[in-house]
């Protein structure tokens, strides 16, 4: 543990010029004075590390001083090779530069650790898209991933769902996101964090101007503020509904997004809880037939009926007797 320890640090330091001691500490998951006496460690066998005192102090390296330092471990040599976006390379262009780095990775790795290494690409597959989904359009993201790693503003031409007319946004970029396979532009639009779908672009153009991005804010923290603000826009409709037992798996494959607790299954019925964003989005719960019944709230069930009953009507079918037309 205490190598594996000595060369995390090593690595660091290698990246950064200087690191607070109570940074290893937490990344390291140590005390303080266990870096230091890690610190000490290396020093004793040649590495010429040394530590600078004051508010802005750290651990760092002599300038200049660079190791080639490969040793990784056989489970880490097999993680590299499980590539769990794949599609995410191509839309970035980087299919070829991800091949050559894996062949370099592969050379650079301990003669023991290369066949699992290389069993792994072969034996895990990872494909981020649901089953039964229409083939999206291919998404053009060269314009903003210039935006995102030349830092600079961005002029958007944005088409909202539901709209024909596109809107224009200036943006500050903070970085892209691709989630379930679609790739979203995280942004500010006037110091307000916002979320642009890539495959909604209508135009985009890069301005001489530089990004203008909140304070101590990181891709990461906009994320997680939009993906809960999306989530809990989600929720504004709870449903309670029963499916029969012998469709509750497919029901579940399709409406697993509206689930929000484990079904709890009694006889021939599962009870299920679902959210969804409005009453009218519910009319789904419609293609599972006499399969689902919803039992709240009282407004989703009119909804669930009127809609029963037009199509009933547009097929000419008596509730009665099941008949057609004459």
């Amino acid at each position: 543990m205490k190598s594996d320890r000595l060369l995390s640090i090593l690595l660091l330091l290698q990246t950064r010029s200087v690191v607070p001691a109570g940074e290893l500490a937490e990344r390291l998951e140590v005390s303080v004075r266990t870096i230091y006496r890690d610190v000490e460690a290396l020093s004793a066998a040649g590495v010429p590390v040394y530590a600078e005192r004051g508010r802005h102090g750290g651990i760092a390296l002599l300038p200049g001083f660079r190791t080639d330092v490969t040793g990784l471990t056989a489970d880490e040599s097999r993680a590299l090779f499980v590539l769990a976006a794949q599609g995410a390379h191509s839309a970035l262009g980087l299919d070829q530069a991800l091949g050559s780095a894996l062949r370099k990775v592969m050379a650079a790795l301990p003669e023991p650790h290369r066949p699992a290494a290389e069993l792994t690409s072969r034996r895990i597959l990872v494909d981020p898209a649901r089953w039964m989904r229409v083939p999206r359009p291919a998404v053009d993201l060269d314009v903003l991933n210039s935006a995102v790693f030349s830092d600079r503003r961005l002029r958007l031409r944005y088409r909202h769902s539901g709209t024909t007319e596109p809107r224009t946004y200036t943006l500050d970029p903070y970085g892209l996101v691709v989630k379930a396979g679609v790739w979203y532009l995280i942004a500010d639009h006037r110091a307000v964090p916002r979320l642009f779908r890539a495959d909604r672009v209508v135009a985009a153009a890069l301005t001489d101007a530089p990004v203008r991005r909140r304070a101590g804010q990181e891709l990461a923290d906009v994320w997680q503020v939009l993906r809960r603000q999306v989530e809990d826009r989600q929720a504004d409709v709870r449903v309670t509904a029963r499916v029969r037992a012998d469709r509750l798996e497919l029901f579940l494959r399709i409406q697993e997004g509206q689930v929000t607790a484990e079904p709890v299954t009694e006889g021939e019925w599962a009870h299920v809880e679902l959210a969804f964003p409005s009453v009218v989005a519910a009319r789904s719960l419609l293609a599972f037939g006499e399969n689902l019944e919803v039992l709240s709230p009282p407004e989703v069930r009119e909804l669930l009926a009127r809609s029963a009953a037009m199509v009933v009507e547009l097929y000419g079918l008596s509730p009665a007797s099941g008949g057609g037309r004459d």
